[in-house]
């Protein structure tokens, strides 16, 4: 404990024991003080992060999930239906889609342009026997989705580019680029995603983003832009600010088969 306080961390208390348990023998121990000491991540030191009380495994190289994105979660399992196609797009981990699925019985998707990011998220989704794709946002999904999505998890990029160096350097060292960098005013991401949405969201459909809380408004505005009724929740608690979408039209059953 002494070597992670000298080396600056905060909760050096916490992170011993997260450590100490995770760790198989003394060997291994040393080991993950070692790579805690230089830098490295916490959860990319431990393989593991936890997710609404769900274990998750955490490659390197693969998007830490925070935990104000629980926030995200508890907001779309309100209006999460047993039977209802989910999809985590821009999965990361998976953590978002393992998180619902574990609090609904749910027909669970998920996409990443990362293949270190897919690798993770099939290990984490096999409990939900969720399907994981390969590739650009909708681009990665099976085409008998369009138009059946009743609950769409996008976590995109929002950092502004040249904000991403001001990050913690655990983020901007040991996160892919493309998991922080939205584009010129952090909504280059989601503006692709909202343009594509109504197309593949059921009617009724539900879409869930993360943002700022000063971006938030600007996220609103480019979801209506594209026919969506939009509104903004926030918890002041976790510091969690999420815009939620709707497409207008009769919701779709819950549970009707996809294909």
């Amino acid at each position: 404990m002494g070597r992670l306080r000298a080396a600056g961390c905060v909760f050096a208390e916490d992170e011993a024991a997260l450590i100490a348990s995770t760790a198989r023998d003394d060997s291994e121990l040393a080991a993950m003080v070692d790579r805690r000491v230089a830098g490295l991540p916490l959860e990319h030191v431990l393989g593991w992060a936890s997710f609404r009380g769900v274990r998750i495994a955490v490659d390197p190289g693969v998007f830490i999930p925070r935990r104000r994105t629980e926030f995200l979660v508890e907001e779309a399992l309100r209006v999460t239906r047993p039977g209802a196609v989910v999809v985590d797009l821009g999965c990361g981990s998976g953590a978002l889609g393992a998180a619902v699925a574990a609090e609904r019985s749910v027909c669970l998707y998920a996409a990443d342009i990362e293949l270190a990011a897919v690798a993770c998220a099939r290990r984490n989704l096999v409990p939900w026997q969720g399907s994981v794709y390969q590739g650009d946002l909708f681009a990665a999904l099976p085409d008998e989705l369009c138009g059946r999505i009743d609950v769409l998890l996008a976590n995109v990029p929002y950092v502004p580019t040249n904000e991403i160096r001001l990050l913690p350097p655990e983020a901007r060292l040991y996160e892919p680029h493309v998991t922080l960098d939205g584009g010129p005013d952090g909504l280059a991401t989601l503006r692709r995603v909202a343009a594509a949405a109504p197309d593949w969201l059921a009617p009724g459909g539900h879409l869930f983003v993360e943002m700022s809380e000063h971006q938030a408004p600007l996220a609103r505005a480019v979801l209506r832009e594209h026919g969506l009724a939009a509104d903004i929740t926030s918890d002041d608690e976790l510091g969690a600010t999420v815009v939620h979408g709707i497409r207008p039209g009769a919701e779709r059953a819950a549970g009707t088969p996809v294909g």
